[in-house]
């Protein structure tokens, strides 16, 4: 062999006078250390770790030719392995097996390395498969020793915080209603009908003791009984169907169908309250006739308030409001007038439209406001306030805006458009003060759906540097910024506005006409509304045009003033309700309607005399 050769020449060169003796040790040595190292590094050899290649791999010869060997050894740690060697390269001591033997060897090798894989997977499986139902038992044996735990602090479904005066109980009810229909569901496709029957009756049970609970203290006192054995139903079921699979896409779908559900109760409830905001209420119809009636029957002399020389008086303090509901701006004075330190100084200056001009006069004749003074004043007598002069009155008399309002589909996004005071002058007189009100240096401003609570007075002396609006600023984070109620995409608004600046609110504003007069404020509000004719500045309302109109020409005022929300916002902080000088029920929710939030009703309802003959024969109550 080739390493012999080597050697032997190396000890040739060494030693010339080597003997042939020593030549056969070296070979004999060799050989030895060979074998020996094929015994210490992979175990000895065996017919059964001595195979035959295959017959693509090797031949073989009965002459003794060059023949592939496969080599299979196995260790405690580490994959099986194979190595080729030659004939050629082998000591005369290795035993060679057939091809038959070979081939059933390498079968068997490959075998034994599958095997191994396999029962690693098995292994890994089991314990995967075993922590799972750990953990899934773990609830089933809560559920089963419920008798033992804290009644509306358990839930098998929702992590509950340990807080005595959650509605826990509630709470829990609930989400066994939520599970006991899933597990329905699960049942009736695995037809164990003995079982969808028990879940059913449970959950009429659960239903039933629920009721309309919104907490603990209003649960019937069989709900714990309930509860108890509600959870070993569930319990049951659980054991005999839960996959969570199954059950995640159970819940999934009842969760899209709830999200559906959702959306379409949201437009029918848009579209109700639009519908609830815009009509007027039995009882203060009734109200309007009967004192409409009444008025024009009084004779001409008796139909005149006192103290008509207060009216034009600009040190006094004026208020205007225009209103077409005789209830609300009955309120609107009275909260005034008994809060104010000096009555005797205030005068209030009503206009309404022709349909209550009667009755507004008739009602302040039978319950006039103490000392202070009053006037109404029918809008339709302004003859000054025509088409020709006033844009949006011409706007409001074309095709095109009688078919933007009236013409809208039910559920369509401008059905809230269609509320008759976007389409009455009343909305739009504000823009207009100094021309009606031409002596005056001051004005404070009130919209109808507001209550007064303080003495308003301080107003008059708030210094509006150079200002002339006087307002609450409604901004927040990110919201009632101009980019809300403006449409910038428009280039005369996006070059002449911010569309970051901050909005304010209309309802309690204290205007300078002396400098409304210097500014010129109608003309611009005039330039706006006829750049807006086809509503691509904005859509509704009279707060946008405010808004443009004022732009740089508005102080704001302490939030204190004017507390906003009433008529929309249901948590609105009651300290500061508490410390308003005037709390406003902007929003759908007025407090003269039935849909009203009872939290806030009372600030208003306090300030009307439902002993009233009128209101009592119209069959108004609180």
């Amino acid at each position: 062999m080739a390493t012999e050769r080597g050697l032997f020449c190396g000890v040739r060169r060494n030693n010339a006078i080597g003997s042939l003796f020593t030549i056969a040790f070296l070979i004999f040595f060799s050989s030895f250390l060979a074998l020996s190292f094929l015994f210490i590094g992979r175990g000895p050899l065996t017919p059964s770790s001595i195979v035959l290649a295959d017959k693509d791999e090797s031949s073989t010869d009965s002459r003794g030719q060059v023949i592939d060997v496969s080599k299979v050894s196995t260790e405690d740690f580490g994959p099986p392995n194979v190595k080729v060697l030659k004939k050629n390269n082998l000591s005369a001591s290795w035993k060679f097996v057939g091809k038959e033997s070979t081939a059933d060897n390498v079968n068997s090798s490959e075998q034994l390395r599958g095997k191994r894989r396999e029962n690693h997977t098995v292994d890994s499986v089991k314990q995967d498969y075993d922590v799972t139902v750990k953990l899934e038992n773990e609830p089933i044996q809560r559920s089963k020793s419920v008798d033992s735990a804290v009644l509306g602090k358990y839930s098998l479904w929702r992590k509950q915080n340990e807080n005595e005066n959650s509605d826990s109980n509630v709470r829990t009810i609930q989400d066994q209603m939520i599970m006991a229909r899933v597990y329905i569901s699960l049942a009736i496709t695995k037809k164990q009908l003995d079982l969808v029957h028990e879940l059913q009756n449970r959950l009429r049970d659960s239903q039933r003791s629920l009721g309309e609970a919104t907490t603990d203290a209003h649960l019937h006192r069989s709900a714990p009984e309930m509860m108890k054995a509600m959870d070993l139903v569930l319990s049951k079921a659980r054991e005999r169907l839960y996959s969570c699979k199954l059950v995640t896409e159970k819940l999934r779908a009842m969760l899209q169908s709830a999200d559906e559900q959702v959306r379409t109760l949201k437009k029918q409830s848009t579209f109700l309250s639009q519908l609830a905001a815009k009509t007027i209420p039995n009882g203060l119809h009734c109200l309007s006739m009967r004192l409409t009636i009444d008025y024009y029957l009084l004779p001409p002399k008796n139909r005149k308030f006192p103290r008509s020389e207060n009216l034009e008086n600009p040190n006094l303090y004026h208020y205007a409001l225009f209103s077409d509901n005789v209830l609300a701006a009955s309120v609107v004075v009275n909260s005034t007038i008994m809060n104010a330190k000096d009555p005797e100084k205030h005068v209030f200056h009503l206009v309404t439209d022709k349909l209550n001009f009667g009755a507004m006069n008739m009602w302040f004749l039978l319950n006039p406001p103490g000392k202070a003074t009053i006037h109404v004043e029918n809008v339709d007598e302004f003859k000054w306030l025509n088409s020709s002069y006033c844009p949006v009155l011409r706007q409001l008399e074309s095709a095109a805006m009688k078919e933007y309002y009236f013409k809208a589909a039910e559920g369509s996004s401008n059905l809230k458009y269609r509320n008759p005071k976007y389409l009455s002058m009343l909305n739009h007189l504000r823009f207009y003060l100094p021309q009606v009100y031409p002596k005056l240096d001051k004005i404070l401003f009130l919209d109808d759906d507001i209550v007064v609570q303080k003495d308003l007075t301080g107003l008059w002396a708030v210094n509006l540097n150079g200002n002339v609006n006087g307002a609450v600023e409604t901004c927040g984070e990110s919201f009632h910024r101009f980019d809300k109620y403006l449409n910038f995409s428009n280039p005369h608004i996006a070059q002449n506005f911010d569309p970051n600046a901050c909005g304010w609110a209309y309802g309690m504003n204290i205007f300078d006409l002396k400098v409304w007069k210097k500014k010129d404020i109608t003309g611009i509000y005039h330039k706006w509304q006829n750049m807006n004719e086809d509503r691509v500045l904005w859509k509704l309302g009279t707060l946008p045009p405010g808004l443009m109109t004022f732009y740089g020409l508005t102080h704001p005022l302490q939030k204190s003033w004017h507390v906003l929300g009433l008529g929309y916002n249901p948590s609105v902080n009651q300290s500061e309700i508490q410390t308003a000088a005037v709390i406003h029920y902007n929003g759908n929710m007025k407090p003269w309607l039935e849909l009203a939030m009872t939290t806030y009703r009372a600030y208003w309802t306090k300030y009307i005399n439902y002993g009233h003959p009128y209101i009592r024969n119209c069959k108004l109550s609180e």
